[in-house]
């Protein structure tokens, strides 16, 4: 999710969360049958949902207190709604401990348990690396006082990873979230340095690339100090030709992902439009890492677009993974989380749209 804002403004109270009057459900239905993907047709494979908690916390925290991976009955719930793909944040610091050092075994313990889990549940695992393109609050490839995060350091962090998860099919590696304080320039040279080592493992797992401004799709296209990401991205040099770019696109005022409201669910949908037709222009492939809402309608129905403009543009997208399910969201207004047995308002819009990954072929 967007680093922009922790703070959320002007809830509604948990009863207008959840009550949906039944001219807007009618309504809904209306727009759910106009843009419901056909199961026949459809090769898109990875749809579902990120399931946080492993990213909680500080650098330095406590498994099991301070943050916390997927539980069997979350993951139980994952595979039974038909979604095949979760994205699953963690955090770099907790799995290499100092740059350029070894993995920490208790910590890639708990990562690969996580992805043996859901793997077993039939669900791919995107491995989020969930940092903002920094370590320790210093970003990658800014020299500072304190210290210094080149872009051969992430590189190394993806080779030692890489190599965990090679010929595993169901593991994707998700290169860095929402990249932010940092130029399309300095990000690009940080992943083409960690695909570049990826491959070096002989892995050929499929690769996440996304871009700088919080991998936002509509600021995909706008002018950086050396460039846009439109600019810089398409000349990504991948030598097993199997990676996709991934962006984030959020509905509220400002496309934080922190608002109560949808009012811009048409100016998102005008973003995702503009990058499809980059994306067919150079023949490259696009994921929609996070998208999300409250229970508000205008973010029901908006969550409901988005969705099914992906499904419908599956020339080029390769599915979507919606924000946020997770053990520990308690009443978080963007939860996917069920409430005990009970799907939330989010969810039961979301669930028309997965499909289970039905005639997927490989990305």
């Amino acid at each position: 999710m967007t680093g922009q804002s922790s703070t959320f403004q002007a809830f509604p109270t948990a009863n207008q969360r959840t009550v949906f009057p039944c001219l807007a459900i009618l309504g809904l239905a209306l727009l759910l049958a106009m843009v419901s993907p056909s199961r026949g047709q459809d090769s898109v494979c990875l749809r579902g949902v990120n399931i946080s908690g492993a990213e909680f916390g500080g650098p330095d925290g406590k498994a099991g207190t301070d943050y916390t991976y997927p539980s069997d009955a979350t993951l139980d719930w994952a595979a039974a709604r038909n979604m095949a793909v979760i994205r699953l944040p963690f955090r770099w610091e907790r799995l290499q401990t100092r740059l350029n050092g070894a993995l920490d075994q208790d910590e890639l313990s708990r990562l690969k348990d996580t992805v043996e889990r859901a793997n077993r549940r039939g669900l791919t695992v995107i491995l989020d690396l969930h940092n903002y393109a920094e370590y320790r609050g210093e970003k990658i490839g800014q020299k500072t006082d304190t210290g210094n995060v080149p872009p051969e350091a992430l590189a190394d962090f993806w080779r030692r990873l890489a190599s965990e998860f090679s010929g595993n099919e169901k593991a994707v590696y998700g290169l860095m979230n929402e990249p932010a304080g940092i130029t399309a320039q300095s990000w690009f040279e940080a992943a083409q340095a960690a695909v570049t080592a990826i491959r070096q493992t002989g892995a050929d797992n499929l690769v996440l690339v996304p871009g700088t401004i919080w991998s936002g799709a509509s600021h995909w296209f706008e002018e950086q100090d050396g460039g846009s990401n439109a600019d810089l991205f398409e000349r990504l040099s991948d030598p097993a030709n199997r990676f996709a770019f991934e962006f984030h696109q959020y509905m509220d005022e400002d496309f934080s992902g922190t608002k109560a409201d949808c009012p811009r669910v048409s100016d998102a949908v005008a973003a995702l439009s503009s990058v499809t037709e980059w994306l067919r222009q150079h023949d490259f492939k696009g994921f929609l890492g996070e998208f999300g809402g409250t229970s508000a309608p205008d973010c029901l129905s908006g969550l409901m677009e988005m969705a099914g403009f992906v499904n419908e543009n599956r020339d080029v997208w390769i599915g979507w993974t919606a924000w946020a399910a997770g053990d520990w969201w308690g009443d978080y207004p963007l939860s996917l989380q069920p409430v005990g047995r009970i799907d939330r308002p989010q969810f039961k819009v979301l669930e028309p749209f997965l499909a289970g990954g039905i005639g997927c072929g490989r990305p």
